[in-house]
């Protein structure tokens, strides 16, 4: 029986959502082939291994019931595994595998996976220098461009520029024309992200992205469907149902995707099949383009005018809540979930042996 280590939570605004693609990922990762060991990570990034309810995961209810022990993952090869800090001593458990259940910053950015790394331990999903890539929204459109993936018309600033004026809103505003979305470069689950109509609308979206990021992208408007695929897969990659976004909110922001039960997931998405095709075919290219492994859920536009499938974004470790688009995608194409989590843990083994 194979040892696994889930990890949890972690010191990001996207530690709630953590906690309940976890407590999803758990109950359904097949018990009769691995033994599962569960480490939470607190928003103020003290780590435990938890043993206890994996319902208390969410709403953080795992702080206040079963046992909780400092513990952390050991760079150390010869460990190949976690240390856990017992009272009178320490004791060290070899880990197989790692599923890190990580959303947003320390957890999807290359943080967690460069840990893996150093540790040589296999972990599921993408490896440190795709999933920072992947995370870093400018260096995500300037890959795609690079590799001719059509995407919406960009720009971007620094704090640096901004305070400075080496660049302004208005040279923005003039390349990119409103309503434009304003990103932070480094912030998943939408956080951050406003949709300005003119520039006193731009001026608080600034304001707002440089609370999460240094970095600030800066994206046309599009017309168009909101489109997802999974995508699943080291080398010979294979896709999900293409799902579509109806979003209760003006744009699919962190409450239309968690809080507001009013948004809409289509799937298949409602688009000619020939369209949901190019859009697989699409995926499986930034996925390619940007060095993923493992599994990553990618966003299109499909502009209503004219039909053209548009980039918008990869996520390299997409929600598995129950509501979440990624398994849902996967088992609308006939993989369950205790099936794409079996799948996910062998595929992690068979990249790194």
């Amino acid at each position: 029986m194979k040892n696994v280590l889930v990890l949890f939570g972690g010191a990001s605004s996207e530690h709630d959502v953590s906690t309940v693609s976890a407590c999803s990922v758990l109950k359904h990762i097949p018990a009769e082939k691995y033994a599962i060991y569960m480490m939470g990570i607190t928003k103020e990034g003290q780590w435990y291994l938890y043993e206890g309810d994996v319902d208390a995961l969410p709403d953080d209810g795992w702080l206040t019931s079963g046992t909780r022990t400092p513990a952390f993952v050991s760079p150390d090869r010869g460990i190949h595994g976690i240390t856990v800090l017992r009272e009178g001593g320490y004791e060290n458990i070899r880990i197989d595998i790692a599923f890190p259940v990580l959303h947003g910053k320390n957890g999807e950015d290359g943080t967690i996976q460069g840990l893996f790394q150093l540790a040589g331990i296999p972990f599921v999903g993408c490896d440190m220098t795709s999933s920072a890539v992947s995370m870093d929204k400018v260096f995500t459109n300037t890959v795609a461009d690079a590799n001719g993936v059509p995407q919406a018309a960009w720009d971007s600033i620094t704090a640096y520029e901004f305070e400075t004026g080496a660049k302004t809103l208005d040279e923005v505003a003039e390349k990119l024309g409103y309503p434009i979305f304003v990103k932070p470069a480094n912030a998943g689950s939408s956080v951050g992200i406003t949709k300005a109509h003119d520039r006193a609308e731009l001026e608080g979206a600034m304001e707002l992205a440089l609370k999460h990021d240094t970095r600030i992208l800066f994206e046309e408007f599009i017309d168009g469907y909101e489109v997802e695929c999974a995508v699943l897969g080291n080398d010979e990659l294979e896709t999900g149902i293409v799902g579509q976004i109806l979003p209760a909110n003006e744009f699919y922001d962190y409450n239309a995707k968690y809080d507001n039960a009013a948004s809409l997931l289509r799937i298949p998405a409602e688009v000619s099949a020939e369209k949901r095709d190019e859009v697989a075919e699409a995926a499986k290219q930034v996925f390619h383009a940007l060095g993923g492994t493992g599994f990553s859920r990618v966003d299109f536009f499909v502009e209503k005018e004219t039909g053209r499938v548009l980039f918008n974004e990869i996520n390299t470790i997409p929600g598995f809540t129950s509501i979440s688009m990624y398994p849902k995608m996967m088992e609308a194409a006939g993989v369950p979930y205790a099936e794409l989590c079996d799948r996910l843990l062998q595929l992690a083994e068979e990249k790194w042996s």
